[in-house]
């Protein structure tokens, strides 16, 4: 297998202290977001931590952004697991971040808080049917945890 296909990603730094995001190694596949001030997350609350950057996503792509596992494994993550970038969005981009844990979370400056994975991305032709016309599977309409633990 050869190396990775890459794809020209460019982001407006919006905030004094904002940084462009970086690949913490040569075989990483997400990239690290930077809060770009501090913050302090509340037990039980949710806070959206701008990074002060707006990217230019190319057409045909997204990024998803993740949960870094640092932080997630502390008991800080995103409240809806992945959350998705789309290529026509030019906002600020900031993190939501959800603390499960009984304790102040500290955010500092600098600290890598998400990554991002820029995907590319199939648009589906929707359409209907009916049920007649619905195929049918090994699996047919089981339903969680219907192939076993």
């Amino acid at each position: 297998m050869g190396p990775a296909q890459s794809v020209d990603l460019n982001f407006v730094l919006i905030h004094p202290n904002a940084k462009l995001p970086t690949y913490g190694s040569d075989g990483a596949a997400g990239f690290d977001f930077y809060a770009c001030e501090d913050y302090q997350i509340s037990p039980g609350d949710c806070i959206k931590v701008p990074v002060g950057l707006i990217a230019e996503i190319p057409e045909g792509y997204e990024i998803q952004i993740r949960s870094r596992s640092s932080i997630g494994s502390s008991g800080v993550m995103l409240p809806h697991g992945v959350g998705t970038v789309d290529f026509d969005y030019r906002g600020e981009l900031s993190i939501p971040l959800f603390n499960l844990t009984k304790e102040i979370f500290n955010i500092a400056q600098g600290q890598r808080i998400a990554q991002g994975l820029l995907k590319p991305v199939l648009r589906a032709n929707i359409g209907q049917i009916t049920r007649e016309q619905l195929s049918t599977t090994s699996r047919g309409s089981g339903g969680f945890g219907s192939t076993g633990v």
